[in-house]
């Protein structure tokens, strides 16, 4: 019996172990060498909502914004700063015989909200700020003294790309389809993280 009892518990430690492993194997890797959920690797605020898709609405609009501002950049040909200063010159229009109609008709407006900036926002702002600056000279400082060969190799790839994607489509072109990805790429990444991180561990 107590032979039978053994045998039975080394059997279920065999089987226990490879799952662990298994796991430990799958979870070993993570993207962006992130330690919490991908919620909170995005702030965990009303942006990781709209990135993750939790408010599909605001996240179906954005993709539909973004595509209507596209198309009338690329169909119109006109400038980027041209466009702006229009869309800008119709809203101060309209804006300004909004008010002036409302004050014939001794309506009262609608009252704006006060934007107000504390003090403590802007030094924490600034001081995040100066933080990421100072990072990234300190890495453009490394890769001109050839102190990391990789790092030197991803950029001298990743410029070399940039320049070859932009001599085939335009500056506005790039950023829709980096304004599509940045909204697509986090929802697709939370629906299938485990998938993503074996192979992406495989290859790292």
């Amino acid at each position: 019996m107590e032979n039978s009892s053994n045998i039975d518990g080394q059997e279920t430690r065999n089987r226990t172990i490879p799952s662990t492993s298994s796991t430990t194997s799958s979870d070993g890797y993570r993207l962006f060498d992130r330690q919490g959920s991908v919620h909170q690797f995005l702030g965990g605020g009303k942006v990781a909502d709209v990135l993750l898709w939790k408010q599909w609405h605001v996240s179906f609009g954005a993709i539909v914004a973004a595509t209507v501002a596209w198309l009338i950049f690329e169909w119109s040909g006109l400038p980027f700063l041209s466009i702006c200063s229009d869309v800008f010159l119709i809203l101060i229009v309209l804006f300004f015989v909004h008010s002036n109609y409302a004050a014939y008709r001794n309506r009262q407006l609608q009252t704006l909200p006060e934007l107000v900036l504390s003090e403590e926002m802007v030094n924490n702002a600034a001081a995040s700020f100066r933080v990421k600056i100072k990072n990234v000279l300190l890495v453009a400082h490394d890769i001109t003294l050839g102190k990391d060969f990789r790092l030197f190799f991803k950029v001298v790839i990743c410029l070399w790309l940039l320049s070859a994607v932009g001599s085939y489509c335009s500056f506005i072109t790039l950023a829709y389809i980096g304004t599509i990805f940045s909204i697509a790429f986090p929802a697709f990444y939370s629906k299938y993280e485990e998938h993503v991180n074996k192979y992406r561990g495989m290859i790292h």
